[in-house]
C-alpha cells in the first residue's frame, strides 16, 4: 500500500516538475496567476499585432496615391426627417477632386455627420477621376457645350493672363483640373449637381490634336497646316503639343 501510495503521489509530482519551467516564470506563483498571466501577454501581443499590421496598411494606401491632390468642398446640405423623438438630421456633400495636372473627378455622400459626408464624397471623386487634354498645361484646346438637366454650360479656351472666369462650382472643377486660363458661361440652373455634371460632360468631349491625328492616320503638323500655317510654324507647334 506504501508502496502504490508513493506511486501515486510521485506521478504528479513529476508531471508538475516537468510542466513548471514551461508554465510559470517562479515558484511563488500559482497556476491560475500563471494562466492568467500568459493570457494577458498573448492579449498584449495581439494588439500590438494587429497595430502593426493597421499602420502597414495605411502605409501602403499612402504609397499608391503617391500624390497630392486637391479637394474642393463645393456643397453641403442638409436635411432633417421628423421621428418620434424628435428630428433626425443628415447631410449630403459635394466634392470636386483633381491633381492639378489634367485630372479631376466629383463625388457626393451622405451620412449622419459633415465628415463623415466629406470623406465619401472625396472616396467617391477620387475613384471618378477622368483625364482632359490641356493646352500647354494651362487652357483647353477648344471650345465645348455641356449640358445635364436644366444646366447648361459653355466652355472657351482663353490666351495667357486670362485666368478662371468662372464661378460657384465651375471655379472649383476648373482649379482643381489646373486649368489657368478659361471663359466659362453657364445658363438655366444654379444647381450645383447640375452645373458639376455638365461641366464635366463638356469636359469630357475636349480633344487633343495629337488623338485626332492619331484616329486619322496623320501627322499632328499636318491637321495644323490646315489652318493656314506654314509647314515650319506648324512643325514647331507640333512639337510643343505634349498631349
Amino acid at each position: 500500500m506504501a508502496d502504490e501510495n508513493t506511486n501515486e503521489v510521485v506521478a504528479p509530482v513529476e508531471g508538475a516538475e516537468a510542466t513548471a519551467p514551461t508554465e510559470g516564470r517562479g515558484p511563488g506563483r500559482g497556476r491560475g496567476n500563471r494562466g492568467g498571466g500568459g493570457g494577458n501577454d498573448r492579449n498584449r501581443g495581439d494588439r500590438g499585432g494587429r497595430g502593426r499590421r493597421d499602420d502597414r496598411r495605411g502605409g501602403n494606401r499612402d504609397e499608391e496615391q503617391g500624390e497630392e491632390l486637391i479637394e474642393k468642398l463645393v456643397h453641403i446640405n442638409r436635411v432633417s426627417k421628423t421621428v418620434k423623438g424628435g428630428k433626425r438630421f443628415g447631410f449630403a456633400a459635394l466634392v470636386v477632386v483633381g491633381d492639378g495636372k489634367g485630372r479631376a473627378g466629383f463625388g457626393h455622400g451622405k451620412a449622419r455627420e459633415v465628415p463623415e459626408a466629406i470623406s465619401k464624397a472625396t472616396a467617391a471623386a477620387k475613384k471618378a477621376m477622368v483625364r482632359v487634354p490641356l493646352k500647354e498645361g494651362r487652357t483647353l484646346h477648344h471650345d465645348g457645350l455641356g449640358h445635364f438637366g436644366a444646366g447648361k454650360v459653355t466652355v472657351r479656351s482663353a490666351p495667357a493672363g486670362t485666368g478662371i472666369i468662372a464661378g460657384g462650382p465651375m471655379r472649383a472643377v476648373f482649379e482643381s483640373l489646373g486649368v489657368a486660363d478659361v471663359v466659362t458661361k453657364s445658363n438655366g440652373t444654379s444647381n450645383p449637381y447640375n452645373m458639376i455634371r455638365a461641366t464635366f460632360a463638356a469636359l469630357g468631349e475636349q480633344t487633343s490634336p495629337k488623338s485626332v491625328a492619331q484616329r486619322r492616320g496623320k501627322k499632328v503638323a499636318d491637321l495644323l497646316r490646315r489652318g493656314g500655317a506654314s509647314a515650319e510654324v506648324a512643325q514647331a507647334d507640333a512639337e510643343a503639343i505634349a498631349e
